[in-house]
């Protein structure tokens, strides 16, 4: 019998890890996320398969028994704490996770055979190659600023930073580096180039609250907006300690001049 770490689980974290440029937590526990309380009134924790702290995500990859009766798991002459075999309580406790994980503020990917290279009873080929580019996909979020903000955290991860709770709750991103603070403004893809770097011109202004001079700020837009955001004098920018970066179509980060 294969182990946790050679599970068709293991590898899809693994992949997930190499798109996110963060290594996941995995079967971690949330205080928040109980199963039902057993005899003596105890409730455990449900462990999620993966959770990326710096992308606040969780992965649950969901395999055949999941969603299908499989007798050898869902031993359905013995019931659980729920009152229902294991099948059943594990639908039970999907369910709970697909509610609560949103609930708590943390973005929630399930991922089944079929997204993947799979053979027809659902076990992964491991074709790295595909598997990659359809995860890419399905990690993908769904505004082009999502995806803007998704790699200059990938970014910030893989340069020391830390992501942090915004201390301005319309901040799209905020991060620390040992006494270094950087607060940023993402924008995607847009077809009012100018006026959206203005506006995020203008958002940072207004977060401009402390005057530490180890706080800076960042700008951070696509290929297609950076002359728009670049038109801030260089040196005006840097007086405000506004760095502006900019986010290639394929999520390549760079700071400009």
């Amino acid at each position: 019998m294969g182990t946790r770490d050679d599970s068709d689980e293991a590898y899809v974290v693994g992949l997930c890890d190499q798109v996110l440029g963060e290594v996941a937590l995995t079967q971690h526990k949330f205080d928040w996320l109980l199963g039902d309380p057993g005899a003596n009134g105890r409730q455990v924790k449900l462990p999620v398969d993966a959770y990326w702290p710096g992308h606040q995500l969780v992965v649950e990859y969901r395999e055949l028994q999941h969603d299908q009766p499989t007798p050898h798991f869902d031993k359905p002459d013995k019931l659980t704490v729920s009152g229902v075999h294991r099948g059943e309580q594990r639908t039970l406790y999907n369910a709970r996770r697909d509610t609560e994980i949103p609930a708590h503020g943390l973005r929630l990917v399930v991922i089944r055979p079929a997204d993947l290279d799979a053979d027809g009873r659902g076990r992964l080929r491991r074709n790295q190659k595909a598997d990659l580019a359809a995860l890419r996909t399905i990690l993908a979020r769904d505004s082009d600023e999502d995806r803007v903000t998704d790699a200059f955290r990938t970014w910030l991860l893989a340069q020391g930073w830390t992501p942090v709770d915004p201390t301005d709750r319309w901040t799209d991103l905020e991060a620390v580096r040992g006494d270094e603070r950087l607060i940023c403004e993402a924008k995607g893809r847009t077809s009012e180039k100018g006026i959206d770097a203005d506006i995020a011109c203008g958002q940072l202004l207004r977060r401009m609250t402390r005057q530490e001079p180890q706080i800076r700020y960042a700008l951070i837009v696509p290929s297609s907006s950076a002359k728009a955001a670049a038109r801030v004098p260089a040196h005006v920018r840097e007086l405000l300690r506004i760095d502006l970066y900019e986010v290639t179509d394929d999520n390549t980060v760079s700071q400009l001049p």
